[in-house]
């Protein structure tokens, strides 16, 4: 059996990239073994998993490792293609598949580079160019150009793959992208080093306009989500990159975007916190009603989430009024009020009496402090 293995994809551009003096930290080893069949890797005790193609995993490992295939464009969007994996494709061929030349290089089981395509040279001058024409049938590599262009931020895209882009765009193509595939590449644009910079290259190519055009970006949205790129939460972000959509219209997009729903509940939360104007109540009792109206009281890790983002945003210049004024408030024994009143009818309006009693009483010691 004449089978090579190498390693390619996102593992070696980023150790390439280190070299070059970007730091960057490397995912696992993707394999591509050529001149094998599915038989001959099963003799090796590799494990199936892939369900399109050929893919197994290694079985000390667990890497995986993917026989050398090629594509060809059988219907509409992201899922029209007929894949054929065989020992007589070669590297080079299914190298050329890959979306973009920083991405379609290869090393060998000896460190020996294998770049066909020239993206070695284009990750030296911080291009992001696609491999081939072929580009132009995935139309998920819209929104994955646009991610990488977040996570290597010095980087700039072609022009000439700029123009594919929005043909692509225009064509309808991404018109055919399920939703599931769109949010899951919107979560990964969120952890890389520059958020905004996805969003802007969607609006550039057009995706935003023609798919999502509620979803806009503003200075402040963009200052936010880059400020929180580093320490803060998933649902801060994505709180973050809706922040300047009218509210009339947020629900509409986040039932389109079908993302999770703690994501979706924050940001709604956040959205509606940055316009009502929560931060001027000024007594125990509009504190009171703000700790309700957030649900302060029964999810507190979430309020201070919120409080950290709102800091964040410049909405608030300290959580310390909130946090003191809930704490106080939880730490009312409302059995033993419930439990003294003579008159049951009133516990409610007892139990309220207490609590703004408590919050006037730790708005005071705060004043006492500053």
């Amino acid at each position: 059996m004449s089978l090579k293995k190498y390693i390619v994809g996102g593992w070696v551009r980023d150790r390439l990239l280190t070299e070059l003096g970007h730091p960057m930290q490397s995912n696992d080893k993707d394999w591509v073994v050529t001149g094998a069949t599915p038989e001959e890797m099963l003799r090796l005790k590799f494990v199936p998993v892939g369900n399109d193609f050929p893919v197994f995993l290694h079985p000390q490992t667990h890497e995986e490792y993917a026989l050398a295939r090629t594509e060809r464009k059988s219907g509409h969007g992201y899922k029209g293609f007929t894949f054929f994996a065989d020992p007589s494709v070669t590297l080079e061929q299914d190298l050329v598949r890959r979306d973009l030349t920083v991405n379609a290089m290869a090393m060998d089981e000896d460190g020996r580079l294998i770049d066909p395509y020239g993206g070695f040279e284009d990750l030296k001058k911080g291009i992001l160019r696609h491999v081939s024409a072929a580009f132009e049938e995935d139309p998920l590599r819209v929104l994955r150009v646009s991610r990488f262009r977040a996570k290597l931020p010095w980087f700039r895209i072609a022009e000439e793959t700029k123009t594919m882009l929005r043909r692509m765009v225009d064509s309808g193509e991404v018109d055919a992208l399920v939703p599931e595939r769109v949010t899951a590449e919107i979560r990964k644009a969120l952890k890389e080093a520059r958020p905004s910079i996805f969003f802007d290259e969607l609006d550039a190519n057009g995706f935003t306009s023609r798919v999502y055009p509620e979803w806009k970006q503003t200075d402040f949205s963009r200052s936010l989500l880059d400020r929180l790129a580093s320490g803060f939460t998933e649902e801060e972000k994505f709180a973050a990159s809706v922040a300047s959509v009218d509210t009339d219209k947020l629900s509409a997009l986040l039932e389109a975007l079908r993302m999770p729903k703690k994501l979706t509940e924050f940001a709604s939360l956040f959205s509606e916190s940055l316009r009502d104007g929560f931060e001027k109540a000024a007594d125990g009792r509009e504190v009171l009603s703000v700790l309700r109206r957030k649900d302060a009281l029964r999810r507190p890790d979430r309020f201070a989430q919120l409080l950290r983002l709102l800091k964040a945003a410049h909405r608030i210049d300290s959580d310390e009024k909130w946090l003191l004024s809930a704490e106080a408030v939880r730490s009312i024994d409302f059995k033993s009020i419930s439990a003294g009143a003579s008159d049951k009818s009133r516990i409610p309006e007892l139990i309220e009496e207490a609590s703004v009693r408590a919050i006037d009483e730790a708005l005071d010691k705060l004043a006492d402090q500053h």
